[in-house]
């Protein structure tokens, strides 16, 4: 039963405190997202990929702490891990689900030191680990226990029409995506560098919704099916080129040490 509120429709009432603290983890990951670009570029940016104030990803992870992370541990240390742990494996798999969605890398951590594949980075895991602790022991029981204070009907009305107004923002946000994902597979060009410009110069002349993505996210690289091929051929050329050095090197080696047997049997 719901520690926070007693009633015939407890469990219902707990799963509609997940979704708020969900929506309420959203936004405050979208404020400190804002935040840190208007830090690092000077203005604001609508980040995320919703048209709303919400990064979901934030809401996501927050949601997965509050709920597992007290069913496997009560202590801060092992909570600061877990949640390193599951927030940072929840930012990979976003990230690269992400990428082979709509072939465009949306952030890149490759220039931070201890970063995996660029897709999450030490700084951030130790974050992830702070706001997990921070989220279980203080958030989650405030939060709750504000909710617990709405009146029911009120909590269904909130819950159902923030509900909504997500699934139609992701609806249309998917659609967005979907068509810049398109317009760089109409690019014709040899390298990343060069299919993100043609992309943001073709975007940036037409609606909010297609530039939306571009400003919300000013470090994007792009790229397309063809480039993809082009590099697999590249590299499928290299591995050949590498078989073939090591088995002219083997061969080479067989040689030697054929020819330093027979001059040490000459010896004897």
């Amino acid at each position: 039963m719901n520690p926070y509120r007693k009633g015939n429709h407890a469990l219902w009432i707990e799963i509609e405190m997940y979704v708020l603290l969900f929506f309420a983890c959203s936004f405050l990951g979208w404020c400190m997202e804002v935040t840190c670009k208007l830090v690092q570029f000077g203005r604001f940016i609508n980040r995320g990929f919703l048209l709303g104030p919400l990064c979901p990803i934030y809401g996501t992870g927050a949601v997965l702490m509050a709920y597992f992370l007290p069913l496997w541990t009560t202590q801060v240390e092992s909570t600061f891990l877990l949640a390193l742990v599951l927030c940072g494996t929840l930012e990979y798999i976003t990230s690269w689900l992400m990428e082979k969605l709509f072939h465009a890398r949306w952030w890149d951590y490759s220039q931070k030191r201890f970063n995996i594949n660029g897709r999450v980075c030490a700084s951030n895991l130790l974050a992830f680990g702070v706001m997990g602790v921070f989220v279980v022991k203080v958030l989650k029981p405030f939060a709750f226990g504000l909710f617990a204070k709405i009146p029911p009907v009120w909590l269904d009305a909130i819950t159902i029409t923030l509900t909504v107004l997500l699934v139609a923002d992701v609806a249309i946000s998917a659609g967005v995506l979907t068509k810049i994902r398109g317009a760089a597979e109409s690019v014709r060009a040899d390298n990343t560098e060069a299919i993100t410009k043609a992309v943001r110069e073709a975007l940036m002349a037409q609606g909010f919704l297609l530039r939306h993505p571009l400003h919300a996210f000013p470090e994007v690289q792009f790229y397309n099916k063809a480039h993809l091929a082009r590099l697999k051929a590249k590299h499928d050329e290299l591995q050949a080129n590498m078989r073939e050095k090591r088995e002219k090197l083997q061969q080479e080696l067989d040689r030697l040490e054929e020819k330093r047997k027979a001059l040490k049997k000459g010896k004897k």
